[in-house]
């Protein structure tokens, strides 16, 4: 007996998603790992555009509408840093494993909790 395959996970589907949303618009050509680097970072800066001058607290009570800006614009940056994963051939859920891998040796429990520090100053 042959086990079913397994359901494509989100990460995929969005990458197989952004792949037809470019190759019906014929963007290939534009999407180049440059060019979405740095649309990546612009969006990132609209993003960080909306907590720009908030205090801690009132960054985590955004308006509802405020909230929706704030969602759109993580899908922006999300949604760019899918499409360089797939220009690149990396598979970004793997990456992010191997990175929690490393932060947790780099980061120890009993050396990091409750410390906002770098690494090297543990």
């Amino acid at each position: 007996m042959s086990a079913a395959p397994m359901p494509p996970d989100a990460l995929t589907e969005l990458r197989d998603a952004m792949r037809h949303f470019a190759a019906e618009r014929e963007w290939e050509r534009f999407h180049t790992p440059k060019n979405l680097a740095m649309a990546l970072s612009g969006e990132a800066g609209e993003l960080i555009e909306h907590f720009q001058w908030l205090t801690a607290e009132e960054s985590a009570a955004l308006s509802p509408p405020v909230r929706e800006e704030v969602a759109l614009e993580m899908a922006d940056v999300l949604l760019y840093l899918v499409r360089l994963g797939d220009v690149l051939e990396i598979d970004l859920a793997e990456a992010a494993r191997r990175k929690m891998g490393i932060n947790a040796q780099r980061y120890p429990i009993e050396q990091a909790r409750g410390r906002a520090v770098k690494h090297d100053r543990l």
